[in-house]
């Protein structure tokens, strides 16, 4: 069974964010992990600049697609219950809630017992700027802007494919946002070649993005919230993390975005929300905003649950 039945998806997405939360990623051979190493070899083998969209769009499929068949092949072609079962762990396997909160508390811990230095090596962990001279504010933006964009990334997508399509539309959207992690750059060796990883990503990420934003604005001050996202958005570069963390800073009331450090070049970003400087009390801010957001997929979709049934008693 590929597409769930409303009802069932709910208590399936709950049981598998319940899963999450409770054990995080696995911690040994992580799928992912041996996806990111084949990623890299089909690289390796098809970016060497021949036809270079028309290489990553092969190279793209070659990685996705068989993994996402076997995994629909299997939901309809296994039992029942055992179907159910892979549904539940295609969601875990999807799913950085965990992770992510494993990832981000620390640095509001250390930021909050003013050890900058150790909350620059744990923050540098989860952004790619360069953090070695950032002061606390420079820091805490990283870390929020982290926390709001991988809430979508991490979290609202793989929930939103998974309504949609079941574990195989979850496992096809995580393994996609990975591709544009790894391709996705607009450097000489990946500009024409991470081409269709990013567009594919942008496409998958559409709606949840707005979603997510919307969602932000909603559990927090919601008129500055859209009117950030409004402004500011159109701003960013990326059409989906710009309605995510203009929306999210605008409903934490902090200041994102700003300078920052990329190899060696300072990049003078748009600005996002308004606000107070950001320090360590809105790193835990935005952690606890995602896990609310969470918390409303979960109730919107046992709401719509109950609908579908009541619309078909």
């Amino acid at each position: 069974m590929l597409f769930l039945p409303l009802p069932l998806a709910a208590a399936l997405a709950a049981l598998g964010v319940v899963i999450d939360r409770r054990l995080g990623e696995p911690r040994r051979a992580h799928p992912l992990v041996a996806f990111g190493k084949l990623a890299m070899r089909i690289e390796a083998r098809f970016n060497t600049g021949w036809r270079g969209r028309l290489a990553g769009i092969l190279a793209w499929a070659l990685a996705v697609v068989p993994p996402v068949a076997v995994a629909a092949w299997l939901t309809v072609a296994l039992p029942w219950p055992l179907a159910c079962a892979l549904h539940v762990a295609l969601l875990w396997f999807s799913l950085g809630a965990r992770s992510l909160r494993d990832h981000i508390a620390p640095i509001a811990d250390a930021l909050a017992r003013r050890d900058l230095e150790t909350a620059r090596v744990f923050t540098s962990h989860v952004v790619s700027r360069d953090l070695t001279q950032a002061d606390e504010a420079a820091v805490s933006r990283a870390a929020v802007e982290s926390a709001l964009e991988n809430g979508n990334d991490a979290i609202f997508g793989a929930l939103f494919w998974f309504a949609v399509a079941g574990g195989p539309g979850a496992l096809a959207f995580r393994l996609a946002n990975t591709l544009d992690a790894m391709w996705g750059y607009r450097t000489p060796r990946y500009l024409r070649f991470g081409w269709a990883a990013a567009r594919i990503d942008d496409v998958l990420n559409w709606i949840p993005a707005r979603l997510t934003a919307a969602s932000y604005a909603l559990l927090g001050d919601t008129r500055t919230a859209i009117r950030c996202w409004r402004e500011q958005a159109p701003r960013w570069d990326s059409p989906n993390a710009g309605p995510v963390m203009a929306a999210g800073a605008g409903s934490l009331n902090v200041r994102l975005g700003g300078p920052a450090v990329y190899h060696g070049v300072m990049e003078e970003r748009p600005a996002l929300g308004d606000g107070d400087t950001a320090r360590a009390a809105h790193v835990s801010a935005a952690l606890t905003l995602v896990e609310r957001t969470t918390l409303l997929w979960l109730a919107m979709l046992i709401v719509l649950a109950f609908l579908s049934v009541g619309a078909h008693g």
